[in-house]
């Protein structure tokens, strides 16, 4: 049992080599992908050593039992230990998306509703970085449009954790579910009549790519010849010009036809390096997904199609209750959850994917 583990923990061994070499840490991007793959090996490692060391144990006990029996039942309690440890590796063994310790890109657009599609945009911004709050992470706007009243027309964000999360703890993991239409039904600021109004806000989510994917995957794809790059002057609320140079820049890749604004930044380059951060994460991932499409295999998150207008959740703040359509879940408390308590409505998601995941490979392994 559990014998191809060994050569995991031969690769900790030597990834744990690398992070102490002061020279992994010239290259910033190298050293994030070996911490990244080291913090995604150590709880595998370190179950998978209690559980051998926890064996031995039994044995010496099982020894120790035959001239003392009041060793027998420490034998029975650590065989009870040994079985748990032995569930929790084979968790950690089962299969799990690639990025799931990854970072994240989040693009939120206001849809159908106008003004109050925009508000509700930016309530679903406050309530991501209110999440993000809660569990450590650390959200930084890239660029975003702002309507007349203060709503979110448009806006990316990235969200990262502290340090090298495991696969389990990583943003990806837990925020990779977001993606598709967020709608909204309640009294908007704008009705005087009072009435209800069912509106919608798009959330894509994709993980954040870095400069060793654009070495290692996206090669070519990021080359020179194939972006077409146009500068022009930031914009506010309602168009009127905020900035007196052509600042403002707008990437298109012109194989796949993906374009990507950003004009919040002040100067021409760093709007550019926001842009190309974007544009690298939604190249990632339509590559991913092209991967997987050719593969003939089911989308990483089996509760998101690939479909990306896929409605996936209503908040209806008369009832305040959110309801998720993919899973089932629903809860009158959506006060709380537009307070940033967003865990077990992930969590839904999360099961229910992780059960799609090992069922899959049950069938692939039969």
């Amino acid at each position: 049992m559990f014998e191809n583990v060994s050569n995991l923990v031969a690769e900790h061994v030597e990834l744990e080599k690398t992070m102490s070499d002061p020279s992994l840490h010239a290259d910033p991007a190298r050293a994030r992908k070996v911490g990244r793959r080291y913090a995604e090996l150590t709880p595998v490692v370190n179950a998978y050593r209690s559980w051998l060391q926890l064996g031995d144990d039994i044995e010496a006990a099982r020894e120790l039992a035959e001239e003392d029996a009041s060793f027998a039942a420490e034998v029975t309690q650590m065989g009870e230990q040994r079985e748990e440890l032995q569930e929790k590796l084979e968790e950690l063994l089962a299969p799990r998306d690639v990025d799931d310790a990854r970072d994240v890109i989040m693009e939120l657009k206001a849809g159908a509703g106008g003004d109050e599609s925009a508000l509700f945009a930016g309530d679903l911004l406050k309530m991501y970085r209110a999440y993000a709050e809660r569990k450590g992470w650390a959200l930084e706007v890239i660029t975003s449009t702002e309507n007349d009243l203060g709503g979110i027309k448009d806006a990316a964000v990235s969200i990262r954790a502290k340090g090298n999360p495991t696969p389990a703890e990583g943003v990806w993991a837990h925020l990779k579910y977001e993606g598709g239409v967020h709608r909204v039904q309640r009294v908007p600021v704008t009705e005087s009549q009072g009435r209800i109004h069912t509106s919608a806000a798009g959330v894509l989510v994709v993980p954040e790519a870095d400069e060793t994917d654009e070495d290692e995957v996206l090669g070519e794809a990021m080359a020179a010849n194939n972006l077409r790059i146009d500068v022009y002057r930031s914009s506010g609320p309602g168009g009127q010009s905020v900035n007196t140079t052509d600042s403002a820049v707008r990437i298109t890749h012109l194989p796949t036809g993906v374009v990507v604004s950003c004009q919040n930044e002040k100067s021409q380059l760093q709007n550019k390096e926001q842009a190309m951060r974007i544009l690298r994460s939604r190249l990632l991932d339509r590559m991913r997904e092209e991967q997987d499409a050719a593969a003939a295999e089911t989308r990483r998150s089996q509760v998101r199609t690939v479909d990306r207008s896929e409605r996936i959740r209503t908040y209806n703040f008369p009832e305040n209750r959110i309801a998720d359509h993919r899973t089932g879940y629903k809860a009158n408390n959506l006060d709380q959850v537009l307070a940033g308590d967003l865990d077990p409505v992930i969590r839904s998601a999360m099961e229910k994917d992780r059960e799609a995941m090992l069922a899959a490979a049950g069938a692939k392994a039969d």
